[in-house]
């Protein structure tokens, strides 16, 4: 069953609070519910497979649990746990290599075309989500993690180099090449849509 999204939620530091101090297991159960979908949706990214990303998700959550009080707070802990769903989903799928080469590249420009998004953001959100999840789609693992980190999950990018172990750099020119990729591939989709508003 699908939680509501208004559902609100303490900061993550309550949870943690309340389970080293307190062995609170209802926060834990707060803390795997407020992220459980992320996690999975990270996971999901990497493996391509649903019963693979909840595999994982359940995994990660465990072994977060179990480290838990290892956890100094030295970065956010949404940043620690999708690291944790990061490592054990490629160990899911060792055969494959998502950590491509590095790149000479160091600078990190927003595209052109920005009204692709100005058109994307002024639609309903059920539209908004097929268009993008259909673009989102066509990328390659790598960027496909990329785009739901950081622009789903504003991660930054020094976070997502955190997670991945890709270096800061590397990082944004990934993210650079995958969202001209996604303009481009929104603009071939949404053709009837912008001409209603050039």
């Amino acid at each position: 069953m699908v939680l509501s999204v208004t559902m609100a939620y303490q900061d993550d530091t309550y949870y943690i609070d309340r389970i080293l101090k307190h062995a609170d297991q209802n926060a834990f159960a707060g803390l795997v519910n407020k992220h459980k979908t992320m996690a999975f949706n990270v996971a999901l990214r990497i493996t391509k497979s649903r019963e693979d990303a909840e595999e994982v998700a359940q995994d990660a959550f465990v072994k977060v649990y179990q480290s838990l009080p290892q956890f100094k707070g030295d970065s956010k802990f949404t940043t620690w746990l999708f690291k944790v769903v990061y490592n054990l989903a490629l160990t899911k799928i060792r055969k494959k290599s998502l950590v491509s080469g590095s790149t000479d590249e160091e600078h990190f420009v927003e595209p052109a075309g920005e009204q692709i998004f100005d058109t994307i953001a002024k639609m309903k959100e059920k539209e908004q989500k097929k268009h993008l999840s259909e673009a989102i789609a066509t990328l390659d693992e790598t960027d496909q993690l990329l785009v739901t980190l950081y622009y789903m999950n504003d991660q930054s990018v020094e976070e997502i180099s955190e997670i991945t172990s890709l270096t800061q750099s590397n990082v944004k020119v990934k993210l650079f090449r995958a969202r001209k990729k996604l303009h481009d591939e929104l603009h071939k989709n949404l053709q009837h849509e912008l001409h209603s508003i050039l």
